[in-house]
């Protein structure tokens, strides 16, 4: 069984890294459409559209002006997300993702300013591994 280190991650704005990351979280799922009939004895279902979304946070650094930058309220960027690494054969998705909120917070004095960003995907994800 293979495992990873959440320091393997990162994710790209394009080609650009996003400085920073602290963490991500991609969620895909698919909705289910019922095909029961009257003379069904239980309930039937067939795949339906899929989707995905996800969140980012990170270190507020503002001189990433390619990466945390780039993600502004309701842009259209295209996601490289990379839980295991961006090496040769690393496993990887991408998409594209409107930016559909951004929070940045300030915690006490003893912490440091983070921005979260949160993202809807628009059409498929696609998985494959870096070449």
């Amino acid at each position: 069984m293979a495992t990873h280190k959440g320091s393997e991650g990162t994710v790209k704005v394009g080609s650009n890294t996003v400085a920073e990351i602290n963490s991500f979280t991609v969620n895909e799922s698919a909705e289910t459409i019922e095909t029961t009939n009257l003379a069904s004895t239980s309930r039937t279902y067939v795949a339906g559209l899929t989707s995905w979304d996800g969140s980012l946070e990170c270190f507020w650094d503002e001189t990433d002006t390619t990466g945390q930058g780039a993600m502004t309220s309701g842009a259209e960027v295209t996601l490289n997300i990379y839980p295991e690494g961006a090496t040769s054969g690393d496993q990887y998705a991408t998409g594209t993702a409107i930016i559909t909120a951004i929070s940045t917070s300030n915690g006490d004095n003893s912490s440091n300013v983070t921005a979260a960003f949160t993202f809807q995907g628009t059409a498929s994800l696609t998985w494959g591994a870096v070449s």
